[in-house]
């Protein structure tokens, strides 16, 4: 099989061709910890579990290495950490910042757990990589490509003469273009920190230049570096990355002397009912929100996943539901698969469009087709590699659990007698716990009709027994 990547380097689809068949390197820019990752973070988290499946699967599961970071150095986490210590916390502020980023990527670590994410080979923190950081500045102020001013050490823009190449500006372009920062310390307006000074009431590392903390760039140059060598096969991440993290990125790490990346890939953004989600619109949550509102993780998932990665996505309430329902569908056959469901080779159509540029939305047509034809193992092997169905069958899809005859008689029983008793408190309080439970009711003169609805949740219905 033959994967075709899309690289944003070179504005082409090409064969992947791996430095070394038997230890493929990916780098994927991760969270700055410092809050609840929001729903447009999940969308690079799960793009890449996608292709990171797809490389296990083609090359082995121990010849892939994926490396994710989380930065833990960042003027929020300190903020946190500083009104903690002032409403009375106890410890250090560097302790009051462990303990925040630990606490973060621990919600990190469950939101993405819940969407069926692979956890990456190594998840490098930057705060251990501050050595590694300050060595790789020396080696560019000694090559001219960065220098120290007033506890600052800075990059050279205009010493890498392909700067802009990446997402395609000219420098000229972006200072007509862009507000950039005009500081003393600075020789060209688009030269950017490589390290910065920390005043006595914030985190800070001895440097040659004095007591600071890094630039934000500059981290995962160092620790791409350190885990996966001066060449590596991919670096991906959000769009919004492209400029001027990932540009920054490549002209430090290639004026340092690395080979770098060969392929960058970068997903589009998220929407939510067609705008931008913000705050200000109201339409700004978290995984962990609608996780809490009873949407399960393979929803989310779903719903991620039906767009290609490189096109806009658009989280709606209709697209929600159809997730729901089309998985419901899945599950149910699936769960039927034999004990050896496992053994059988994978879908050709799905594979070829995984193949395809990580073709996701071809993928579950593929897997459409398979739900139609009602082979459970057949069906159930290819949502494995798609990610849907790894710790067996959720609880929200369990179908064992979807027979509500003792709840129908139940209901209309009470509802018989509060015909007789005019008193409808007892049919009413019943119809809210099935509801709260993720069941639809329905009612005719004769009959009452239960069926499972949005964020069905088996253990509150077993409440009602």
């Amino acid at each position: 099989m033959t994967i075709q990547l899309y690289n944003t380097k070179t504005r082409t689809k090409e064969p992947f061709t791996p430095i070394d068949p038997e230890n493929v390197r990916m780098y994927v820019c991760g969270p700055t910890v410092y809050d609840r990752a929001h729903l447009g973070n999940a969308r690079p988290v799960l793009v890449f579990d996608i292709l990171y499946r797809l490389l296990r699967h083609e090359y082995g599961e121990n010849a892939v290495t994926y490396v994710r970071n989380f930065t833990d150095v960042d003027d929020r986490i300190n903020e946190t950490a500083q009104k903690r210590k002032a409403a009375g916390a106890t410890g250090t502020l560097e302790a009051l910042i462990r303990e925040r980023s630990d606490e973060t990527i621990r919600w990190y670590h469950d939101d993405m757990d819940a969407l069926g994410a692979l956890r990456p080979t190594h998840e490098p923190r930057a705060t251990a990589f501050i050595a590694q950081m300050i060595a790789m500045i020396e080696d560019l102020i000694d090559k001219g490509h960065a220098y120290a001013k007033d506890g600052h050490a800075l990059f050279r823009v205009r010493s890498y003469t392909e700067y802009g190449k990446l997402s395609g500006r000219s420098v000229d372009d972006m200072i007509a273009g862009a507000r950039v920062e005009v500081a003393p310390f600075k020789e060209d307006p688009m030269d950017f920190v490589l390290w910065k000074p920390s005043t006595d009431d914030l985190p800070g590392w001895d440097s040659p230049w004095g007591r600071g903390r890094p630039g934000w760039h500059i981290e995962c140059s160092a620790m791409a570096h350190e885990l996966l060598g001066e060449s590596f096969d991919i670096h991906g991440g959000g769009i919004d990355l492209q400029f001027p993290h990932h540009e920054n990125e490549i002209a430090q790490s290639k004026c340092a002397g690395h080979g770098f990346a060969n392929v960058w890939l970068h997903n589009e953004m998220l929407q939510v009912e067609g705008k931008k989600m913000s705050k200000s619109l109201g339409n700004f949550f978290t995984v962990r929100d609608l996780l809490n509102q009873g949407v399960p993780g393979e929803v989310i998932r779903f719903v991620m996943l039906s767009t290609h990665y490189r096109k806009p996505m658009d989280w709606t309430e209709k697209k929600r539901d159809e997730a729901e329902a089309t998985l419901r569908k899945w599950f149910a056959i699936a769960e039927n698969a034999g004990i050896l469901w496992n053994e059988g080779s994978l879908d050709p159509e799905l594979m070829n469009a995984l193949a395809d540029d990580l073709n996701t939305p071809r993928a579950i047509t593929a897997c459409h087709r398979l739900a139609n034809a009602g082979d459970p193992d057949e069906l159930r092997r290819n949502m494995e590699i798609l990610g849907f169905y790894q710790k067996g069958l959720p609880a929200w899809a369990d179908t064992s659990a979807t027979h509500f005859t003792q709840y129908e008689e139940k209901l209309n029983n009470l509802r018989n007698i509060a015909k007789q008793t005019k008193n409808y408190t007892a049919v009413d309080d019943m119809k809210a716990a099935l509801i709260a439970a993720g069941v639809e009711v329905k009612m005719d003169k004769e009959n009452v009709y239960l069926f499972i609805g949005r964020g069905f949740d088996p253990e509150k219905l077993k409440a009602l027994q």
